[in-house]
Order: structure tokens, then sequence, then C-alpha cells
């Protein structure tokens, strides 16, 4: 306890992070909360009359993007009728039920494996390997904290500030490693997909490669170490995930779409419209102004 009091003595981002969390900058304008936020995060100014680094951009986009108008596609639940509707129900994680309350969900209906998760968020994931050893007291303490959270007033992404909280309920799957599902992420600008990112061992030391879009390993790193030792093949379906990531990003200035491949099947993850919030760490610091010069704000 005293090393992680330390610890955020020497970093006022902990602070921050911390006091935000629990709701004490609900106060501040939107404006004043990402220019300390970012300093915060990234190590520089934010320069939202000139913005160049993707990280910027994305700030831009919280501040005047109208990103409210996205607020069904980054609902869990509701982006299924989109996806259904767009390319196609078999691209959905089969749903198991959805509650408006920890409460309302009769575990004895449930199978064996599962994974709940809020609608509205992100990270309130809770995985069910075993009925018999899943502890209920424990998801419903973490479900039930996550409910009563605005997940807006984090990062002031203001797609999730009307999100109706629920929590919902999807199938266990994992890929060929049998523990675990990569996520292939791909970065769209305006209809293109530009690069993939690739998460892996998130549950053991949490990693990301990045590739081109003919899957050429990019020796950069997003947040989390790159590994280039790690080879991860091509996944089964990939120009389909490129043709599939086209068709859901057109006419959008920029979303990221994450797929799972599993075995010979595609399925859908979700959309994200401001990756990491815009305050992950690039290294070299150059490819963040490459992926700058992608968003072009002039479309909106």
């Amino acid at each position: 306890m005293l090393l992680g009091l330390k610890k955020c003595l020497k970093n006022p981002l902990y602070i921050f992070i911390g006091l935000n969390r629990r709701g004490f900058f609900k106060w501040m304008p939107d404006f004043l909360h990402l220019k300390i936020n970012f300093k915060f995060s990234c190590g520089y100014s934010l320069n939202l009359k000139n913005p160049k680094t993707f990280n910027e951009k994305i700030q831009w986009l919280k501040l005047y993007g109208n990103l409210q108008k996205y607020t069904d596609l980054v609902d869990k639940y509701e982006v299924r009728k989109y996806i259904a509707e767009r390319i196609g129900e078999e691209y959905l994680i089969p749903l198991i039920g959805v509650w408006d309350k920890f409460e309302d969900i009769n575990f004895s209906k449930l199978p064996e494996q599962f994974v709940l998760k809020c609608n509205h968020d992100c990270g309130s994931v809770v995985i069910c390997k075993d009925k018999n050893s899943f502890d209920i007291g424990a998801a419903k303490t973490k479900l039930n904290k996550c409910l009563k959270q605005n997940f807006y007033y984090q990062s002031r992404e203001s797609q999730y500030k009307n999100i109706k909280p629920k929590i919902i309920c999807e199938k266990y799957m994992v890929d060929e490693s049998g523990i675990e599902l990569k996520d292939y992420k791909f970065f769209c600008f305006n209809g293109e997909p530009k690069i993939i990112q690739v998460d892996f061992d998130r549950f053991t030391e949490h990693k990301r490669n990045i590739y081109d879009t003919k899957w050429n390993y990019i020796p950069v790193s997003v947040q989390y170490p790159t590994d280039p030792n790690m080879i991860i093949k091509v996944p089964v379906g990939f120009q389909n995930m490129l043709n599939l990531a086209e068709m859901l990003s057109k006419n959008i200035p920029h979303v990221r779409i994450d797929f799972y491949s599993i075995y010979d099947k595609i399925y859908f993850g979700e959309l994200t419209f401001t990756h990491g919030a815009g305050y992950e760490i690039f290294q070299p610091e150059k490819f963040a102004l490459e992926m700058g010069s992608w968003l072009e704000l002039s479309f909106l």
C-alpha cells in the first residue's frame, strides 16, 4: 500500500486518474479536462488550433466531432442491430441474454461457460469458464459498480454519455490458442483500413503487434510492448475482414473496427471512434504524426 502511495505521489497522473474515477472532476468543462488529462498522459501540451498527432486529433473530435451521433454504434447491445443490417447476423457472437439489473439474471439458465459485460463502457468483462466455481458475488460487485458509472466522465467521450446501462451475456469463445481471443483491430480512415493492431497475451503480459494491410509487421508500439519475435499468422478470412472494415467505415473520418477469427469464422467485436480516448503512447513519436496525417478533419 505504501509503495502504491509513493507511486501516486511521484506521478500526478495517477492522482488525477484516481480522483477522476471517483467523480471529483464532473464539474470540469470538457476543454479543460482534456487539456489536463492530455498533458499528464501524453507528456506534451494539447494543440487544438493546429492538431497534428493522432492523439491531438482524437481530442479535437471529442470536442468538435459531434460524436453523439455514434451512440448506438458504441452501445454493445444496440450495435448488434446495425451489424446484422449492414453485414449480417452471422458475424455476431451469439447473445444469451440482456438485463437492466444484475439481480434479474437467472444463473441456473445460463450455460456452463459464458461472458458477462456492460454495454456502455470498457473493462466490465466477467468471464465464466466453469459455472461450478464461478464467483457470483464478485461478478455482482464488479458489474453493479460499472452500471452506476457514466463512462463519458472518464475521458469525455460524448458518444458514451447517453447509453442506458445494461448487462449482456454472450457465448464464451476462444480461438486456436485455446485460452484467449486475439483482437484484430482495423484502424480505418474515411473508409480505408490503414493498419491492424493485434492484441495478445492479455491475461499474462499484454502485447500488441501492428501490421499493414499486406500483413507486414510494422516495428512500432502503441501503449503496450510490441514483439517482433511473435509470429502471428494472417487470420483466416483476412481479406473478408478488410472488405467488411471498408463497408462499416465508409464515410466515417475515423473508426476502429474489431474482429475475431475463430477457426474458419469471423466475428465482430466492437466499433471505437476514439481509440484509447486519445491518450495512448506511440513509439516512435513520428508514427503518431503519420497516423494523425490519415485523420482528415476537413471531412467534418
